[in-house]
This record gives structure tokens, sequence and C-alpha cells, in this order.
């Protein structure tokens, strides 16, 4: 039996050794304490044991996974993503957990398994991977696309689910009067810890950490940190809930303070170190004895979840009007068990509902399929070509409305994001009278910016087709907005590839990668937000053959003037909005039967509303789009496009009235 020093230092040793062959071969770390965990278990080489110490302190990863969770939990973003997060993902949970106990019955005949157990093993069932799916699809640069945003909003509702079910499980072997009381006192307590976080908490939260940060000491921010985080954790314990439970609603408590990112930042190392631990004590789980003697059983247990699980997620995505293609890959990326799964079931065995030896099938079934997690994924895009008849069509639609759009332009821009950046250098471009196309992957953002009148498209900049059809051998400057540093190493890869020496702007949060992304192509490397905005402008106006002087004057305007032209812009549903005074730009399409039709906008007084208006666009001569000139007397029209600009509940107000 080594000593608690051996252990860790066993534990320590094995976890840098998996994550680096891991890393090697590109696949995600948390496979790599999984198969480490397998490795050094009492079921193998027995170099560890699974003691309560260790269980304990891998517990804690789960405290603040929970809390990071928490922390990107906030009320902006399940108002943009309510139906997918709450339609969709709710659906998937509720779903599995009740087909659950219809299949349980095809157990019986090898293990009994009550209502209860079916239930419980339903909930474990329908949790996926947040750790792996997520950093996966981040690689890929599928956040923003359709599929990733289902793929988002379902963990999102699976991570809170988890919530529930913590307090649930033990309630489940309780007669159906207890089970009830038990369910209500716990709603109560919920509800109370809610109340007390938004109502009284927010406040108090947001004070005790100006507090602590005017006293400057990374130090006491760290622990004050660890306090509230362990704190919340142990108050929930205390009133019979989980450890995860308080570190989520920690995390949430904070996140409606202005220090959230850097709570974010600070926990990150917590956070990934005792994760790992915990996967490394999953994986000394596995029992090799169980996988020999019922083999069968463990293949039951990993083919039929995986595809009951990919079949119900694709029809349900496709039932909430995803394409057939956009299903396939939601559910194939999806279908793997997750990290919750094995808090439910390690819950389900402290309560004794289900046999021993069925519990250690089911432990080997969904680590298995953990495994398998990486592969589906990346051979998610063919199995969805292969299956979906119509997927080669839209793709090649989405290309030809790419193609369309640059294939009259030569000399141009080619803007990879439109975000708040890209939207700003487009603007400059604009006046200045020089062609650009812009590719984006949020299609809300594209939508508006589009109808607005912005040469968008939506479009992946770092598939090389997509840059083909943007007219990239025709183009004088590429330009480069992602926020995300190893996207924007993938589109510059792309474009070496296709065009060596091409001229390239990449703006990037710091230069911290400068080095690495001028040796992968970049021509100039510069800062974000606004001041990155206008010294990009500065560099591709000169480029593409403005004067210096007009360029220096251009520039110095803008900063006189406040930024005012590139105050405001078009949101997608990843940006976060902080406060109501956020301000951002809106494109409202008047009907036919719109109260503002025949209205000047004079008379309509939206300066009253708190808004201005950037632009009208009328169309003119079948499909054309024109901008007109902004009088007091200009009389709106149906089919009339308006650019508003102000806040987001001033900008609302003011479409309602022109509605």
């Amino acid at each position: 039996m080594p000593s608690v020093l051996q252990l860790t230092l066993i534990l320590l040793a094995s976890g840098v050794a998996g994550v680096v062959i891991f890393r090697y071969f590109g696949l995600p770390p948390i496979l790599g304490y999984l198969a480490i965990g397998v490795l050094i278990g009492p079921h193998a080489l027995s170099l560890a044991n699974d003691s309560a110490t260790v269980k304990y302190l891998a517990e804690f990863g789960v405290v603040f996974l929970m809390f990071s969770i928490g922390l990107e939990f906030n009320l902006h973003k399940l108002r943009a993503m309510r139906t997918i997060v709450f339609g969709l993902g709710g659906s998937q949970v509720i779903l599995t957990m009740l087909l659950a106990v219809p299949a349980s019955l095809l157990m019986n005949w090898i293990y009994p398994i009550s209502w209860q157990a079916a239930i419980a093993l339903g909930g474990a069932l329908a949790m996926s991977s947040t750790a792996i799916v997520t950093k996966l699809i981040a690689d890929r640069s599928e956040i923003e696309t359709e599929h990733g945003r289902n793929i988002i909003g379902i963990l999102l509702f699976q991570d809170l689910a988890v919530v529930f079910l913590l307090i649930l499980l033990p309630s489940l072997g309780k007669n159906p009067g207890d089970l009830f009381l038990a369910l209500t006192a716990a709603s109560i307590k919920i509800a109370v810890a809610l109340v007390l976080i938004f109502v009284i908490g927010q406040t108090l939260m947001s004070r005790w950490f100006s507090l602590v940060a005017k006293l400057r000491s990374q130090e006491l921010f760290m622990l004050n940190l660890l306090l509230i985080v362990l704190g919340m954790a142990g108050l929930t314990e205390h009133f019979g809930l989980s450890l995860a439970l308080g570190a989520f609603l920690a995390g949430m408590l904070i996140a409606e303070t202005p220090y959230r990112h850097q709570v974010e930042e600070d926990v990150k190392p917590f956070r990934d170190v005792l994760l790992g631990l915990f996967f490394i004590t999953v994986g000394m789980l596995l029992d090799f004895e169980v996988i020999h003697q019922q083999w069968m059983l463990v293949l039951l247990l990993l083919i039929g979840p995986l595809i009951f699980k990919f079949g119900l997620i694709a029809l349900l995505s496709r039932a909430f009007g995803s394409s057939p293609g956009i299903s396939i890959r939601t559910g194939l990326c999806l279908a793997q068990a997750g990290e919750f799964g094995f808090v439910l079931l390690n819950q389900i065995d402290g309560l004794d509902l289900i046999d021993p030896a069925l519990s250690q099938a089911v432990l080997a079934a969904m680590l298995l399929s953990m495994f398998g997690a990486p592969f589906l994924i990346q051979y998610s895009d063919r199995i969805a070509m292969r299956f979906s008849s119509n997927e080669w069509l839209l793709q090649s639609l989405a290309l030809t409305r790419v193609a369309a759009k640059s294939v009259r332009t030569e000399n141009h821009v080619v803007i990879c994001g439109f975000g708040r950046s890209g939207q700003s250098l487009a603007r400059m471009l604009d006046q200045e009278k020089i062609p650009y196309i812009a590719l984006d992957m949020d299609p809300d953002r594209v939508k508006e910016a589009a109808a607005a009148g912005d040469n968008v498209v939506y479009g992946d900049a770092s598939r090389e087709n997509y840059l083909v059809a943007a007219g990239l051998a025709r183009a004088k400057a590429v330009v480069i907005t992602y926020a995300d540093t190893p996207a924007s190493f993938k589109v510059l890869h792309q474009v070496e590839h296709l065009r060596p020496g091409m001229t390239v702007l990449v703006r990037t949060k710091d230069d911290a990668d400068l080095a690495k992304l001028q040796a992968a192509g970049a021509t100039e490397v510069v800062p974000e937000l606004i001041e990155g905005s206008l010294m990009m402008a500065s560099h591709v106006l000169l480029m593409m053959g403005v004067p210096m002087r007009k360029v220096v004057r251009r520039i110095t305007s803008a900063r006189e003037a406040r930024y005012s032209l590139l105050r405001g812009y078009f949101r997608g549903v990843d940006d976060e909005v902080d406060t109501k005074e956020s301000w951002r730009l809106h494109s409202v399409t008047l009907l036919p039967e719109s109260a503002s039709i025949g209205k000047t906008l004079e008379e309509l007084h939206l300066e009253n509303e708190g808004v201005s208006v950037q632009s009208v666009r009328r169309k003119v001569g079948g499909s054309d789009y024109v901008k007109l000139e902004l009088t007091p007397d200009l009389r709106l029209q149906a089919n009339d496009i308006l650019v508003l600009s102000g806040n987001s509940e001033a900008t609302d107000l003011a479409e309602s009235k022109l509605l």
C-alpha cells in the first residue's frame, strides 16, 4: 500500500505521461486521464488504489467543473438560446429517461432492474461529455455552426439537469409520499437559493469582490475565490444537497459580477488538475475481469445506447427544424457518455439501486463510448454526407452563394469573421469604395448584416473551398478578425497553402503568439477591440493605395468623434451583453401592414426612444436595394430596411413602434 506522497507522485507522473501521449496524437487529455486510470488501477497494474482520500480529492474536480459551468450560465445567453436549451435539450434528457424504463424490461432476463433503477440509469445515459465535445468542436471551429449551437444548447441543459438529478436520485428509493415531500423540499431549497443569489447575493458579492480587488493582492483574491467556491459547496452539502450544486450556484453568483473573466482564468488550474484526477479515479474503477466475463453485455451496453442516443438526438434536431445533415452531426457528436454520467453512476452505486456487476458493465461501456467519441466527431462530416442525400446539395448551395457574391470582384479584401472588428473594418473599406467579402459562421449575424447591405455571407473561412469561392485567387488582402488564435492558425494554413505570400492581417488579443502567427504567414498582427479595428483599417487602407495623410486624417477623426463611426455592431448569439446600455445596430424590415408605412422619419420621432436611424435601404428596379439619403421628409415604404443604432432596450421599443 503506497503512502499518500507516493500515491500523489504516481498520479502526477502517470497523468503527465497520459496527457503528453494523447496530446502527441491530437486527442483530448481527458482520454489520456481515463486510459492512465485504467492502466494504474487496482484491476490492472495495481500501482494505485482508489482510496477514500483520493476519491474525495477527485470530487473537487467535479466541484470546480460545475463552478465553471455556473460562470458560463447567464440570463442573456439563456434567453438567446432558450428554444435550443429548453426545447431540444429538455426533450432529449426527459425522453431518454422515460424511454429507459421500457428498455430496461429487455434487461430483466439478465439482471432484474426496478423502475427506479431504470430512471436513474436513464439519467446517466442522457449525459454527454461536455469536456470532450466542446474541446473537439472548438478545435474544428464549429462552435458557431448550426450543429455546434445545437450541441452547446443540449450540453447546457444536460449540465443543468445534473443539478436536479443529484437531488432526485436519493429520493427514488422512498415511497411516493416521501418522494413527493423530498422533491418539494429540495425545490423549495433551490428556489430560496436562487432568490438569495439574484436578489441579495449579487449585490453583496459584487461589493465584496470590489473590496478585495481594491487591496490589489493576487493571493487574497485567490483565497477569497476558493473560500466562496468551497464555502458554497459545503453549505449545500450541509443542507442535504450536493457539493456540485453549491459550486454551480457560486459560479452563477460570480457570473453577475464584473470579475467573472478574471475568476474564470484563476480557477482554470484547479479545475483542470482536479478534474484530471477525477477522470483517473474513474478509469481506476474499470474491472477487466467483468469485461472478460460479460463481454457480450458490455458490447450490448456500448452499441445499444450509442445508437439509441444518436437516433433520438438526430430525430429531435430534425423536429426542431434542423436539416438532415445537421441532425446527423448533432447526434454523432452527443452519442457518447459523459463525465456527469459517472457522477450519477457513483451515486446509483451508493444507493444500491442496481447490481454491482451490472454497474461495472455499464461503467465499462460508458468508458469505451468516451474513447470512441473523438473518432465519431472527426468523421461526422463524411457520415452525414453519406447518409443525407441533400447534404452535398446544401453545401454546394452555400458555396454557390459565396461565389455569387465574389464572382465580379477582384483586388478585394477577404474578411474572415464579421464580429465587431470585422464590421468596423468593413465600414472603413466602404467609405473608400474598396470591395470586400466577409465570411462568418453566425447565421443570425449574417442575416441581419446582409439585410443592412453588408457584403457578408455564411461560410467557414478555415475550409479551402470557402476561401476559393470567396475569390482568394483574385483578392489583394485577407484579414482574420477571430479572437480565437487556434482558429486563426487554421485560416492562415489554408491561405498559405492556396496563395503563398498573400498579404494577411491577423487580429489577436495580445502579442503572446505574434512570432508564431508571423511564422505561419501573417503579414501583420494587430491588437484587438476598437484600437485593433483602427490599426487594422489603417494598414488595409494603406495597402489598398489610399494616401498616408488621408488614412491618418480618417483614423484621427474617428478618435476625435469618440469612435462614433465604430460604435455599435450587429450582435450574434455568442456576443455577451453585459448591461441594457450596451450599444448595438439592428436591422428592421418594414412589412406592408406596418404602422410606420407612409410616415416620415420626422413624424416618427424615433430619437425620443433613444435611437438614431443610420441608414434606410429601398428596393429599386427588381431585387436591388439602394441606400437613400436621410432627410426629415423621407417617407417610409413597405419592404424598406432601416438600420437602427441604440441600446438593446431602445432598439426593441423602436422596432415595436415601426412595426
